[in-house]
């Protein structure tokens, strides 16, 4: 990326993914950072290739985890952090009613509840200073109903909602808040909400590096956008789901599915 107009990012899911491309970005362009995931010896691997880098691992289902995110947020003894990016979440597929109850709580525990405390301090803290950034990731799934993905399609329906909402609610403040809405992407999400068999259900062309999503997320809240939709492909859709009767949508999510 080029020049930065934050110096100082925290962000959460940074070990893999879309976090771990926000975060070497970020890295290269000189931005210090906290990074937050569970598996710290993928964030020392990342930090060591970077100045001014902090590792927290943290398990944001748990309080001690959240709270040590939160006081970070707010330790005035440490750089301020300027740019937050809440990255951190994950999937649930197949049958709702077959899904393990502990994981779907844990699930929305992280897509919604970490996410909403952690963006909820962030902007405390930054209002004082009358300028900030914050970068939601979402999903294009946030934009329709998800059959076999059901909780997680309505946990980032929350997600976008909740982002537009303070987009408005800030406008004007200094502090810019953005929903960034991938839709395929080569991650390990795939592996982690046995969803693997999208990648021969889907041509090529339909997918997307984390490191195009990243590029895209992270100009998207430097110039102040509500929502970025990354890749022509995923725009159309988000278009098409946008202007489609809700009950139309519904029944072709669900034949999608089945035809999987």
């Amino acid at each position: 990326m080029t020049k930065a107009p934050f110096s100082y990012a925290l962000v959460t899911g940074a070990s893999s993914g879309i976090g771990e491309a926000i975060a070497h970005k970020l890295g290269k362009a000189g931005v210090g950072m906290v990074l937050v995931a569970r598996r710290k010896d993928r964030l020392d691997a990342i930090a060591s290739q970077y100045a001014n880098v902090e590792v927290l691992p943290a398990d944001l289902t748990t309080d001690a985890g959240l709270s040590a995110v939160l006081e970070r947020l707010g330790d005035a003894t440490r750089p301020a952090v300027e740019l937050v990016v809440n990255n951190a979440g994950f999937g649930t597929s197949g049958s709702f009613a077959q899904a393990e109850p502990e994981r779907l709580s844990r699930e929305i525990s992280l897509n919604i509840n970490a996410l909403t405390r952690i963006s909820h301090e962030a902007i405390r803290q930054m209002q004082p200073r009358g300028r900030g950034f914050l970068l939601n990731v979402s999903s294009i799934a946030s934009f329709q109903p998800g059959p076999d993905l059901a909780v997680y399609a309505a946990t980032k329906a929350f997600v976008t909602s909740l982002t537009e909402a303070l987009h408005e609610e800030l406008r004007g403040s200094g502090i810019r808040v953005t929903a960034l809405c991938p839709g395929l992407t080569h991650t390990e999400f795939q592996s982690i909400s046995n969803t693997s068999g999208l990648e021969s259900n889907f041509p090529e062309f339909a997918w997307m590096s984390a490191d195009d999503v990243a590029r895209d997320g992270l100009r998207a809240v430097a110039e102040g956008k509500a929502i970025c939709v990354p890749g022509l492909v995923n725009k159309s859709l988000a278009a098409v789901s946008t202007f489609t009767p809700r009950g139309l949508a519904r029944r072709i999510a669900g034949l999608a599915t089945r035809l999987r």
